[in-house]
């Protein structure tokens, strides 16, 4: 019988075509549409299998000998491969193989890893002998990782044997526990120590993947086990803690494929131009809050329900890793003399090495009463710097227990309380409670809003990090160590009788966002009914009630109002109503705002707020608005100022006989000084000029535009004084300027003298604040005065790019124009995403139907901007021109 005939090898088009072509059909099963997890691993499995059959074969085509091996290591050695993840191999050679020494092994090796790429498998290669692994995985803490997942492919078993015997020889487990807990203490500092980044990346963020591999990694180093079932056998998880750390890897494993395949590449973050597509694969639809009409304003989007679900397992994910890897490091430490001695606290609880362990498994289902008592102890124990894993599982496994009688018990209500009027610890406490999700349950309403994101572009965190983060703030104001930092508001706190105020006022102010309506007073409610709960007196209730229903009006009035119009502060001070009233939204604004986005607060926005307290205040003290006294009093203290420089008697006179009222009411003293000592040389020698004796042709010296610029007396940015002939488009024009120089504008003041000059305060900030300043300062001079000397035809604005985050979350633009109170003038208000050239597009409209602006304030709220003018014009006052110009204010906010 004649022998069957040998199959011919496949070559290497064949093999492309059938590995595109299963790997399509397994992706397809991962990009389903649907939330279930169900499928996810075994897909990951078949996808890492598949891999595994076309390297063999590429393997056996490459004609490697005996002693040779291909292993899989790193992510690849799990057995478990992403659509679009490196293929992480090690090709063993023999002991004393040398590439480098041995052509035809070198041009071997060179086709077997250019076949992969041909092949198509996003291939990441190591060429090493069994010593020089060992010796790099003693050097190296990532190789050592990678090479304790290593998986024979192909190859001799005998040398994959040997290898993986000679590294757990090698293997010191306790000190590659210390190593991977500071590499992940590391990358957890990279993503800002939170899980609630706005962009998380679902594999390396904290509470991502990569946390649930690090619990496997150090027990498989220490020969605990190698799967969360085997981890569970061996007392090292609960059975329910293994359920719930394979319910959450599905989810964020799905997640990533999903990532994966949107992206066409490897892409492990889930950023905004990604999150409605993921969304929407897992089958989440935008929603209308129940009892609101369908609105932009009011409808959830797809993606939000996503990032919650998200944000719920990378929570999860953060305690039993917690929890997981004190168990290990329990276990490792075992044998060291001393570490298990205990300290009894009282009789429900000891001191554990500075760990807080509780006194039995089951003590917070016995004693729900312990629970709340577990942060007090934690606040005001000396040495107690954390929770044991003991502990941390008792609470994980106690939230049946945390339930709606275990929120109305008085004594709990009580020990809530008290955690709040402590004088040392709140913050940590808060923070620690939300983590370990007791926060949410004792109140009810906080849950709502863990892990709810906000699409307004300029809060950089979830509402409940938002809120602690508020908290924080405030705490700060209360601490001398801080009182650096913001020294008005630590002033202003050290004379406040009960901080617990504000503390419940931070963590209430934003409970009601998402829920649709005005969160403000949704939240002033959900106060309301704490405060009863919790027997707070109806004074305190009242402020508490008060300072959630109000917090965003101070921000409003500083940012957005004319501070010098005696009737704007009175009618401030009338809503305050009294001094420990402003006080207290005045912490807890500066407080809100810093919570937000380190971005978002400047110097400049600190002092309006400053100026609104401090004018309230004196209007709440009985001290009605004096223009007069107001204006004579800056009018003092800049002659004070000035008789510093020496300037020729009655210096400022020429000047000051040109300005009324308006501009000694919007300008403080040390700003009236500086205009007098740059511009009263040249105006007094203009009207020491008659006209008649000027040569024929020639201009009259204050004709010319004078420009000056300070470092801003705020700190931050740039103070920039325009003097010139007033003419209908010289604000647009400054503002091009500004803007092709790429400065951004946060307040500008135009007034007109009696002479009909232009004198225009501007302040502005640059991307980068150069150091050498004078510098910069001499280019302002002499640019900003040569463009509005030149008189040309306005430049086009430019074209500005909108952000990534601000096409996956656009903002409709909208513009509101009114008279104000005296219908004297109008108040122009416009909102819009921020983009280069929007300023100098909104003033060229106003200038085209020749409005003048008196007042700009500019707010840059991250990637949102909310402007307000004050002008007037003879165009205002017809219905029809008003239309044309909010028409044209919006086609320009549109782009």
């Amino acid at each position: 019988m004649a022998p069957a005939p040998v199959p011919a090898a496949p070559d290497l088009g064949t093999l492309r075509q059938q590995y595109r072509t299963d790997k399509a059909a397994l992706l397809d099963q991962l990009g389903v549409q649907g939330s279930s997890t169900r499928g996810v691993r075994k897909a990951l499995q078949q996808l890492s299998r598949l891999t595994d059959q076309t390297l063999r074969e590429l393997w056996s085509l490459a004609g490697f000998g005996p002693g040779f091996s291909l292993i899989a290591v790193g992510g690849f050695g799990r057995g478990e491969l992403f659509p679009h993840s490196d293929v992480d191999v090690l090709v063993l050679l023999p002991d004393g193989s040398r590439p480098d020494d041995d052509a035809a092994l070198k041009a071997r090796l060179e086709g077997f890893i250019g076949a992969c790429w041909d092949l198509g498998l996003e291939i990441g290669s190591s060429v090493r002998t069994i010593a020089d692994c060992v010796d790099e995985a003693a050097k190296d803490v990532t190789v050592q990782t990678s090479l304790l997942e290593c998986r024979l492919i192909a190859g001799s078993k005998n040398a994959f044997s040997t290898l993986v015997n000679q590294l757990a020889e090698a293997m010191d487990p306790k000190a590659f526990f210390v190593a991977k807990t500071l590499e992940m203490r590391q990358r957890h500092t990279k993503f800002e120590n939170t899980p609630y980044s706005l962009e998380p990346n679902c594999k390396e963020s904290p509470g991502g993947l990569r946390d649930l591999q690090i619990i496997l990694w150090v027990a498989k180093a220490a020969g605990l086990g190698r799967s969360w079932d085997e981890l569970a056998r061996k007392g090292l998880a609960t059975p329910l803690e293994a359920r719930q750390i394979k319910a959450n890897e599905a989810l964020l494993s799905l997640i990533r494929a999903r990532l994966h395949l949107l992206a066409h590449r490897r892409e492990d973050r889930l950023v905004f131009d990604l999150q409605n597509a993921v969304a929407e694969s897992f089958g989440f639809k935008a929603q209308v809050p129940a009892g609101m009409a369908s609105s932009a304003k009011g409808t959830r989007r797809a993606s939000e329900a996503l990032m919650k679900r998200y944000y719920w397992a990378a929570k999860a994910v953060t305690q039993l890793n917690q929890i997981l890897l004190l168990n290990i490091q329990e276990r490792l430490q075992s044998d060291v003399a001393g570490v298990d001695r205990l300290r009894p606290l009282n009789e429900r609880f000891f001191d554990k090495g500075g760990m807080l362990e509780v006194a039995s498994d089951n003590l917070y289902v016995q004693q729900p009463h312990a629970i709340l008592e577990t942060f007090h102890l934690y606040q005001t124990t000396v040495g107690i710097k954390g929770l044991s894993a003991r502990t941390l599982r008792a609470l994980y496994n106690a939230r049946p227990v945390m339930n709606a009688r275990f929120r109305a018990d008085p004594v709990n209500r009580a020990q809530f309380l008290q955690i709040l009027k402590e004088p040392e610890g709140i913050t940590h406490a808060m923070r620690l409670m939300n983590q370990t999700s007791v926060l949410g349950r004792y109140l009810w309403v906080f849950r709502h809003i863990v892990g709810q994101m906000q699409h307004d572009l300029f809060h950089v965190y979830t509402v409940d990090q938002h809120i602690l983060m508020v908290l924080r703030n405030v705490r700060r104001f209360f601490i001398a160590e801080h009182s650096h930092e913001y020294p008005f508001c630590s002033q202003l706190a050290a004379g406040w009788d009960k901080p617990w105020i504000l503390y419940v006022a931070a963590l209430f102010h934003d409970i009601a966002k998402g829920r649709g309506g005005d969160h403000s007073d949704l939240g002033a409610r959900d106060v309301r009914t704490f405060c009863h709960q919790h027997g707070i007196d109806r004074e305190d209730t009242k402020l508490i009630q008060y300072l959630v229903a109000e917090h965003l009006t101070m921000s409003r009035m500083a940012q957005k109002e004319d501070l010098s119009d005696p009737d704007v502060i009175a009618a401030f001070a009338g809503r305050v109503g009294n001094e420990r009233y402003l006080t207290a939204l005045y912490l807890l604004t500066v407080a809100d705002i810093r919570g937000t986005s380190p971005k978002v607060w400047n110097a400049w926005k600190g002092k309006l707020l400053e100026d609104l307290y401090r004018y309230t205040l004196r209007a709440l003290g009985g001290r009605a608005p004096d223009p007069g006294a107001v204006i004579e009093g800056r009018k003092r203290e800049a002659l004070s100022m000035l008789a510093l420089h020496a300037l020729p008697h009655q210096a400022h006179k020429a000047l000051w006989d040109t300005l009324d009222v308006s501009y000694f009411m919007r300008h403080q003293a040390d700003e009236i000084a500086w205009h007098t000592r740059v511009l009263s040389r040249q105006i007094a020698q203009a009207a020491a000029k008659p006209a008649a004796k000027l040569e024929e042709g020639a201009e009259k010296p204050i004709d010319k535009c004078i420009v000056r610029a300070r470092i801003s007396p705020e700190g931050e940015g740039l103070q920039v004084l325009v003097y010139a002939p007033d003419q209908p488009d010289l604000f647009v024009r400054i503002c091009g300027y500004f803007d092709s120089s790429h400065f951004s504008i946060l307040d500008a003041r135009v007034h007109t003298t009696l002479t009909g000059h232009a004198l225009d305060t501007f302040q502005v900030v640059a991307p980068t604040m150069s150091e050498h300043y004078r510098e910069l300062i001499a280019m302002v001079e002499n640019n900003l005065a040569q463009t509005i000397d030149e008189r040309g035809p306005l430049p086009a604005p430019t074209k500005g790019r909108l952000s990534r985050r601000v096409k996956s979350f656009p903002i409709t633009p909208r513009v509101d124009l009114r008279p104000d109170e005296k219908a004297q003038r109008w108040l122009l208000s416009v909102s819009a995403s921020d983009r280069a050239g929007l300023l100098y597009g909104i003033t060229r409209v106003l200038a085209r139907y020749d409005i003048n602006v008196q007042l700009a304030k500019v707010t840059t709220l991250g990637e949102r901007v909310e402007d307000t003018f004050l002008i007037s014009g003879a165009q205002l006052q017809m219905n029809k021109r008003q239309i044309e110009i909010e028409t044209e204010l919006l086609e320009t906010l549109e782009g």
